[in-house]
């Protein structure tokens, strides 16, 4: 099974950036389809951003598109995902994910899960 470990949250100003980190360990990472999902307090878990194993292809949520970007680096056993433009809605803790078979923004899919990183953003 993988571990996962996200870090590099923390507190922003509106239209600030920040990036996120997770971290994988107990198997190659690059065994993985990985997703970020995010969870706002009083809100369901939600989708924001996925990539294939190879990091050929990503999808994202339509709230995030054009500010976040999502990465992995393979050798490094780390999935990234930078965020720019960043708006109170934003304030959420974030989630990565990891499943072996298709990518999917369905966060039920997704069969191990990091603790999350708390990224807080103010007006």
């Amino acid at each position: 099974q993988v571990q996962l470990v996200e870090s590099g949250g923390g507190l922003v100003q509106a239209g600030g950036s920040l990036r996120v980190s997770c971290a994988a360990s107990g198997r190659a990472l690059s065994n993985y389809h990985m997703g970020w999902f995010r969870q706002a307090p009083g809100k369901e878990r939600e989708f924001v951003a996925s990539i294939s194993w190879s990091g050929g292809r990503t999808f994202y949520a339509e709230s995030v598109k054009d500010r976040f970007t999502i990465s992995r680096d393979n050798a490094k056993n780390t999935v990234y995902l930078q965020m720019n433009s960043l708006k109170p809605e934003d304030t959420a803790v974030y989630y990565c994910a990891a499943r072996l078979r298709s990518i999917t923004t369905d966060l039920y899919e997704y069969n191990y899960w990091g603790q999350g990183t708390q990224v807080t953003v103010s007006s």
